[in-house]
């Protein structure tokens, strides 16, 4: 990947004096991906968020990349195909160093909501939906051998298929990264205050940087609202009227240490819609999600000790007890699902996307999933085809910045780089892929930079000065909990480490003097 503008002051300057054809406010997944593709398609793009890229519902998710068996449950056949077909792509070629595949298991005890006969039936379908080898049903004692800590009593048996799972946050930023790449402005920290409207269009916006209070205007030919629970706020900058389009649902994740390795994830079924997941995700167990209606202000989301508890409970319906022990805990996260307004559990929403114009002409994206997020930016960027004279969308992926296959990448850092642990080269091989070259390139010159970020981690120190100098991070938060792995797994205050992440910049911005 070559280098892009991150410096704050020139992208101001820039997003200042330039006229866009596009300017996309909400950088998570679908905000991102809309800029990606817009820029793949030639246009002048600026992507603005309020906070750091994908710190949100983006950074919060269940981490899987999969084509969703509950909707297979609900009928939706379109949505699992459509998924399926992503999930292929981005293993394959968008992404393959951070998509993983992962088997996963569901667990049926006697007694409970699914007869083995219509799982079997029912993998069978999901499968042969996704190209792939049937699923099929195993015995407790082999289920057992992929998952230590599984509950065998009153088991009958588990059903078996394949999805996916990834670094959420990163597959954002590397979306992000592509963006700059072919040469939009991305910020983080800037908030939308207000939109410019001319001749009952929307021709650009008002924004301020949270980090210093500097405002400008962007003018833009065409304006997306991509921001996730608050895009109700944003419609309001356009009509004051707007009335709410969306629900907001809370959902929250434990991540918990994992003392010995599973080779396959659980789905914990609970009735015969919804689900919870228990997955192994970079050395650490997670497990969620709940499903509870939020009516506060997006800016309050916390997760309580209540929620934690009941994370812990529907895990233990397939885990032995002392695998979700309360004090086996290491970081919490909680995200909003933004589904339409309609009548009717949450649980048995469908994912469809809702595409709202305003009358400026604003488009408005709201829902999905993370897997089909590329779908959803070509479906938005058809919306607004007349808006921008796009004479054609290109739909078939592209590899991100760093794509690449792991083990290519596992064997390349292993022949350029045999003084570093193979830990390390393996998880930076992963969160990074080929840019991983330029990661440790940095240790190159300070020896030091190769050492851990945190005890307990294989992130290492040059990750830090990396996020500062070429993925925008701002704040010690943005490194910890979104560039690397040190958050989740509850070493963010290990130590002083922000202190230490602020110390590595200075050293940093000092080498360069």
């Amino acid at each position: 990947m070559g280098v892009v503008e991150t410096d704050r002051g020139r992208t101001f300057e820039r997003l200042a004096s330039g006229r866009f054809d596009l300017l996309v406010i909400g950088g998570g997944i679908i905000g991102a991906g809309i800029a990606c593709e817009a820029s793949r398609a030639g246009l002048a793009v600026a992507l603005v968020d309020r906070a750091d890229f994908g710190s949100q519902t983006s950074s919060a998710s269940s981490k899987l990349i999969h084509g969703g068996l509950r909707y297979l449950r609900l009928g939706d056949i379109r949505l699992v195909r459509e998924a399926h077909r992503e999930r292929r792509a981005l293993m394959q070629v968008v992404a393959p160093h951070l998509v993983r595949r992962q088997a996963f298991l569901l667990p049926l005890y006697r007694n409970g909501p699914y007869h083995p006969l219509a799982v079997q039936a029912g993998l069978w379908t999901y499968s042969a939906l996704a190209g792939e080898r049937h699923g099929r049903l195993v015995p407790p004692e082999r289920a057992r051998r992929s998952v230590p800590s599984l509950r065998v009593e009153e088991l009958h048996a588990c059903g078996v298929y394949a999805d996916a799972w990834t670094h959420d946050s990163r597959l954002c930023l590397a979306n992000v990264q592509a963006t700059a790449a072919a040469g939009a402005m991305v910020a983080n920290y800037v908030e939308a205050t207000a939109l410019r409207i001319a001749g009952g269009r929307v021709v650009g916006a008002e924004l301020r940087d949270r980090l210093d209070g500097e405002s400008l205007v962007v003018e833009a030919r065409a304006v997306v609202n991509a921001t996730g629970p608050w895009i109700d706020g944003v419609r309001k900058l356009e009509d004051p009227g707007a009335a709410p389009s969306v629900r907001l649902r809370k959902g929250v994740h434990v991540f918990l240490e994992l003392t010995e390795p599973w080779t396959a994830a659980l789905t914990i079924p609970h009735d015969k819609v919804r689900v919870s997941f228990a997955v192994p995700w970079e050395g650490m167990l997670l497990l969620g999600t709940t499903d509870t209606p939020y009516d506060r202000s997006p800016d309050e989301l916390a997760v309580t000790e209540d929620e934690i508890r009941a994370v812990l409970a529907e895990a233990a319906v397939a885990l032995e007890p002392d695998a979700v022990r309360a004090d086996a805990v290491k970081s919490t996260s909680a995200g909003l699902r933004v589904l339409p307004i309609a009548r009717g559990p949450t649980a048995r929403a469908r994912r469809e996307t809702v595409l709202l114009r305003g009358r400026a002409g604003m488009l408005t994206v709201a829902g999905g999933k993370l897997t089909t997020y590329r779908r959803i930016a070509l479906q938005a960027l058809a919306a607004l085809r007349s808006d921008l004279a796009l004479r054609r969308i290109g739909g078939s992926p592209a590899p991100l910045p760093g794509a690449a296959g792991l083990a290519d990448v596992t064997a390349r850092l292993a022949r350029s780089h045999p003084q570093v642990e193979p830990e390390i080269r393996a998880h930076l091989a992963h969160l990074y892929g080929l840019c991983a070259e330029d990661v440790l390139a940095l240790g190159a010159a300070d020896s030091k930079l190769l050492e851990p970020l945190a005890p307990g981690a294989p992130d290492i120190a040059a990750q830090a000065v990396y996020a500062r100098e070429r993925e925008w991070a701002c704040t010690a938060d943005d490194v910890l909990f979104r560039r690397t792995t040190v958050g989740p797994r509850g070493l963010g205050g290990f130590g002083g480490t922000g202190l230490v992440v602020g110390a590595l910049w200075a050293d940093a911005r000092q080498g360069r003097r």
